[in-house]
């Protein structure tokens, strides 16, 4: 299975780009579909979403390189190559908080009414580019079977893409965008709660991706490591236990105050 979707001879297309792609679009079609309903100026997030981005894939690829620094020292032009792989959500999650942060002082809207919108086209744009990792070859688990994957009900192509230098690994990419996919979907219901606090999504999404993410590198061969430990495991002890905290203090006070639904409209502004 190649890599190159499109050859055009003076320019090759990747699928990773095109699925990092399809990510951020999907996920950015989510998150203002939300922004309509509640009333916030669009430009407002549009730019937010460019920026962050922007920030994002730029801290993805730093946090990756990071790991890697005897080889991109001496190949340093190649940290440009992301059409290549190597981007690092956590990275990306601290890069794009940040300019969330920034961003949201500088017009001064509420920071955690602002990620609350976010995370479920967040968490949809990150299923979706996981795909992406399975056309690059990577994220796979531990070696297999085919037919132990037929028997987890894999579909063939990803059974027959899992079969890398003579041998077949778990899909791990596919474990991981099933996850999120359900992430999304219990964070569209846990939306519809009538007394949901602002900052319990957030929480929530942080719950939720990290707990998956723990158990699914306990399978990843292709982790980075902090010494013998898996730093995406360490990553997803800390935003679980900053997400528990943040979904217990956000509903603190009266059931009445400071709710998801009603207080968005009137803080967000441009």
């Amino acid at each position: 299975m190649s890599r190159v979707a499109l050859d055009l001879g003076f320019i090759q297309i990747y699928w990773y780009s095109i699925f990092i792609f399809l990510g951020v679009l999907i996920a950015s079609i989510v998150i203002l579909r939300e922004c309509k309903k509640q009333n916030i100026n669009e430009d407002f997030i549009v730019n937010l979403i460019f920026y962050g981005v922007l920030s994002g894939i730029v801290g993805a690829r730093l946090y990756f390189c990071l790991f890697h620094l005897d080889y991109y020292s001496k190949y340093p032009l190649e940290i440009l190559e992301i059409w290549n792989g190597g981007l690092a959500i956590h990275g990306g999650i601290i890069a794009g908080v940040l300019t969330v942060f920034l961003y949201t002082r500088k017009y001064k809207a509420k920071f955690l009414k602002v990620t609350d919108i976010l995370v479920p086209g967040v968490i949809l744009g990150q299923a979706i580019g996981r795909w992406g990792n399975f056309f690059n070859k990577e994220a796979f688990g531990r070696e297999t079977t085919r037919q132990a994957l037929e028997k987890l009900g894999a579909p063939k192509f990803v059974i027959d893409g899992m079969h890398i230098n003579g041998a077949y690994y778990q899909p791990m990419f596919l474990y991981e965008s099933i996850w999120n996919g359900f992430g999304f979907i219990a964070l569209l219901m846990l939306r519809r709660y009538k007394y949901l606090k602002t900052g319990q999504l957030t929480g929530f999404y942080l719950m939720w991706y990290s707990f998956g993410r723990f158990f699914i590198e306990i399978f990843r061969s292709d982790s980075l490591m902090l010494g013998s430990f898996k730093m995406a495991q360490i990553m997803s002890i800390v935003l679980f236990i900053i997400g528990l905290l943040m979904f217990i203090f956000c509903k603190k006070g009266s059931r009445f105050e400071g709710l998801y639904k009603e207080t968005a409209k009137e803080e967000i502004k441009f």
